[in-house]
């Protein structure tokens, strides 16, 4: 039966000041377009490009054996990382995979078990480790490299999409379907934008289909004199198998990290990376 008593009035409030929700963000930039994204289609290409430069590559210096651990990117395990780690196991590093399968975001205990891989290899060797990581394995290198300052040589990342917003990327959805939860918290957004305290370099490609590349790149920040920007031309699943990609990355592995310096392609090698102010 319905109530035939009138309502008592309601009070009048003032309304309260809209807070921006995480579902209402708008990317800072958009993400890569279909074209784009038919580009990815080059990875084969680029690996077969890394087998024909092998020659060249193996005449790069040698490294001094310290000890590098390379995150693969969202939805990948350590088979995709396996030709990097084989091109720098044969410049003369010790490398390591991160042994948890494929990686579906930071679910529990993953960043934990990351912490503590650095830690036993930095307690093994008596000595820093880097860190590279491709795509969203870049996150991880960054964060552990806040957290483990001291254990930490250098971070090099590919393709890592540290800045803007996630839905920036043409993987945001599938990251939410793996891990339960929406992208775009900005507490979270804003501790993965603060540079490491470490020499830190990242390589990106303007024509990633993958990561918009404006989310790769680090602003800069005279607090930080040892970050750069390295931009090659590579496809997002090719960053990893890219001859000039690797050549970056071999050649900041190199760097003392109490004497570093920017990467200075000379030469011919100027025609093939582009290095933004």
């Amino acid at each position: 039966m319905r109530s035939t008593s009138r309502p008592a009035p309601k009070k009048t409030t003032a309304p309260k000041a809209a807070t921006p929700s995480e579902d209402s963000a708008v990317p800072d930039f958009p993400a890569p377009n279909a074209f784009l994204m038919l580009l990815e289609g080059r990875a084969p290409w680029e690996y077969a490009a890394l087998l024909a430069a092998t020659p060249w590559l193996r005449r790069l210096p040698r490294g001094d054996g310290h000890p590098v651990i390379v995150f693969p990117g969202l939805g990948a395990n350590d088979v995709t990382t396996q030709p990097l780690r084989r091109f720098l196991d044969g410049l003369g590093y010790e490398t390591h995979p991160w042994h948890q399968g494929f990686n579906f975001g930071p679910r529990q205990g993953v960043l934990e078990q990351c912490s503590a891989d650095v830690k036993a290899l930095f307690k093994r060797h008596a000595r820093p480790v880097s860190l590279v990581g491709w795509s969203l394995g870049g996150i991880y290198a960054r964060e552990l490299a806040k957290e483990l300052p001291d254990h930490t040589r250098c971070v090099v990342t590919l393709g890592t999409p540290f800045t803007g917003h996630p839905r920036a990327t043409n993987a945001w959805r599938f990251f939410e379907l793996m891990n339960g939860r929406h992208v775009g918290d900005p507490l979270m957004l804003d501790q993965i934008r603060q540079t490491p305290p470490v020499p830190t370099t990242s390589i990106y490609s303007r024509s990633d289909g993958i990561v918009s590349w404006r989310c790769s790149v680090i602003e800069p920040d005279p607090a930080f004199g040892h970050s750069e920007n390295i931009e090659v031309h590579a496809s997002h699943l090719g960053l990893g198998l890219n001859p000039l990609a690797l050549f970056a990355l071999a050649d900041r592995l190199t760097q003392d990290p109490q004497h570093w310096a920017a990467f200075d392609p000379q030469g011919a090698k100027r025609w093939f990376y582009r290095m933004p102010s």
